[in-house]
């Protein structure tokens, strides 16, 4: 029993604490953002494409355009690969991942940037798996 509720625990925690980026914008209470993403990774067939959302977490009084810029290494790729999100649009960024015919069999890293107009920007890295199809 003790067992199982450290599990649930641990699991807990890593879907409150893995998820999100560090805090990017204003260093001032409620005027800065966190992007978010997959918490585990997301399998890709060969040849295929799947799509992933990210979202900005925005504070109470952020209220700038933030631009994201994706990027990976070769074997896939990820469309859009730069996007502006204003900050009247929805918070939540749906990104193409495409695995190649020829892809490797293996997990890939996808590196997402959110800058913001002014103040300091975040990131966040996902893991992509491409498998057999």
């Amino acid at each position: 029993m003790k067992t199982a509720l450290m599990v649930v625990m641990v699991l807990t925690a890593a879907t409150i604490l893995g998820c999100a980026s560090s805090r990017g914008g204003s260093v001032s209470s409620d005027e800065g953002f966190r992007i978010s993403g997959p918490l585990f990774a997301t399998d890709v067939k060969q040849g295929d494409t799947r799509t992933v959302t990210v979202s900005l977490e925005r504070d109470k009084y952020f209220k700038q355009d933030v631009t994201l810029r994706a990027t990976t290494t070769s074997g896939i790729s990820v469309d859009p690969s730069k996007i502006e999100v204003n900050a009247s649009e929805s918070p939540v960024v749906p990104f193409r991942i495409t695995a190649s015919k020829d892809a490797a069999l293996g997990e890939y890293q996808v590196h997402v940037v959110a800058t913001p107009d002014t103040g300091n920007p975040t990131s966040k890295d996902f893991t992509v798996k491409v498998v057999a199809p």
